[in-house]
């Protein structure tokens, strides 16, 4: 952890991060899938000297409740398409892309990120994920998702192979020399022959190496194969935020990681998840908090909180409370698939008793909120930076694009005042921003090069 606490402006959905939050007096749904709104959450970000935009994503429709059609704002844009047009009404802000190792191809993400950190000039990123649900799965030819740990394990070599064709091309081997008639000098090009459990790739890719030698990789889950996998490879990993000793406790446990694999133990950024809801005075943010949280039909919060516990809370009153520990096996349902991280609500229900589906909306909604002032809002952010050793921060806004105006305007100069983040933007890589050298090409490693093979 340094002075410079790094920034991240999250985009879940067009509407923000809060289901409903496309509901939100200032949002404006009807434009949610035009060039225009993307802009000007790009161009905020980037006016609050933001390290990066990272976009959510999810290959499926959340339509396995009613709910999820009827009240939650869920549409998305592809990433790679819309980053790169964004790409094009920013200059300096990181373009981060969620990208499902599971329902994709290793060439084509190395051709996307590849093209666009070209387009950006050095600003691309992706964000690993192995999808999560069932729906995703019905979307690709499959009836389930596949097993938990399977998707780690075609998760690690999906980064080999990605990285193994951004290789292919050593920095000088593309000559563009129209005197000689050369274009490409067959000894800077490397065929990657990979033959492994889950791919077989032959290479090399249809474009010149990156300007980051390889972009900046994100990696984001809190299970057992996710943190190692995260240790072992990512550059940055987004988490759940929590209180200070949570924070603490997950960076010293992923640092003593990434050690074992062999890294130092800074050689990861840690990111943990904020979402702020900024206000004049404290008052006004817990007023505009209560508000964006009456947004949320009743059917929508028993279903979703019947997915948080596993238990059908269909046909109950949101405002009569249950007992968790009065539902055996039987009338749980099992969503060990879609993720092993913890989940607070369960560890909570059976500590406290009963509660109401409200209540237990409303706690789970809160617990993700920092409300106050700017300063506020400024000094929690430097606590966990300074105390819970956070490198910096995925900034969620629980509704677009307000939430993101009201942050760059009321939080982000109090944190520049004090010192904590950028006012310019230095001429550097999203790499380099992160404290991470480039990667060299094969040429400059010190294992040997694979020989050119340019036919079959």
């Amino acid at each position: 952890m340094s002075d410079r606490i790094l920034l991240a402006a999250f985009a879940f959905h067009p509407g923000g991060a809060h289901v409903t939050g496309w509901r939100h007096p200032s949002s404006r749904p009807a434009e949610h899938l035009t060039i225009g709104h993307h802009r000007h959450i790009a161009q905020s970000a980037e006016r609050g000297f933001f390290d990066t935009l990272f976009l959510a994503d999810g290959l499926y429709f959340w339509d396995r409740y009613p709910s999820g059609v009827d009240h939650y704002g869920a549409l998305r844009p592809e990433p790679f398409t819309l980053l790169a047009a964004l790409s094009q009404v920013t200059s300096r802000i990181g373009l981060a892309a969620t990208v499902s190792t599971t329902y994709n191809e290793p060439y084509h993400v190395a051709r996307s990120i590849a093209s666009l950190d070209h387009i950006s000039r050095g600003r691309a990123a992706w964000n690993l994920v192995t999808s999560r649900y069932d729906e995703e799965a019905r979307n690709f030819g499959g009836d389930a998702h596949i097993d938990h740990s399977r998707r780690y394990e075609r998760g690690r070599e999906f980064v080999d192979v990605v990285n193994g064709l951004l290789d292919s091309w050593e920095d000088d081997a593309i000559r563009a020399d129209a005197a000689s008639g050369i274009f490409a000098d067959r000894d800077g090009l490397h065929r990657l022959d990979h033959d492994g459990e889950f791919f077989r790739v032959r290479g090399p890719l249809n474009i010149a190496r990156p300007p980051q030698g390889h972009p900046l990789l994100f990696q984001a889950g809190g299970s057992e194969s996710g943190l190692e996998l995260a240790a072992d490879t990512a550059d940055a990993v987004f988490t759940r935020g929590g209180s200070t000793g949570d924070v603490r406790a997950f960076v010293d446990d992923l640092r003593a990681r990434a050690v074992r694999h062999g890294r130092s133990a800074d050689a990861v950024k840690i990111m943990p998840s904020v979402m702020p809801v900024v206000g004049e005075t404290a008052a006004d943010a817990r007023a505009e908090a209560d508000a964006i949280l009456a947004l949320t039909p009743d059917a929508l919060i028993l279903e979703d909180v019947s997915h948080q516990i596993g238990v059908d809370l269909s046909g109950r009153d949101v405002d009569v409370p249950f007992d968790y520990a009065q539902f055996d096996d039987s009338g749980k349902f099992d969503t060990s698939n879609e993720t092993r991280s913890p989940k607070p609500v369960v560890e909570r229900l059976l500590a406290d008793g009963p509660a109401t589906p409200r209540d237990v909306y409303s706690w789970t909604y809160r617990r993700q909120l920092l409300t106050g002032t700017g300063p506020e809002i400024a000094d929690r952010l430097e606590e966990l930076a300074d105390d819970g050793g956070a490198d910096g921060f995925v900034v969620q806004f629980p509704y677009l694009p307000g939430g993101i105006d009201r942050f760059v305007d009321h939080v982000v100069p109090e944190l520049q005042r004090r010192g904590r983040t950028a006012t310019t933007y230095d001429d550097l890589t999203l790499r380099e921003r992160f404290g991470h050298a480039r990667v060299p090409d094969r040429a400059h490693r010190s294992s040997p090069a694979v020989p050119p093979v340019l036919h079959p």
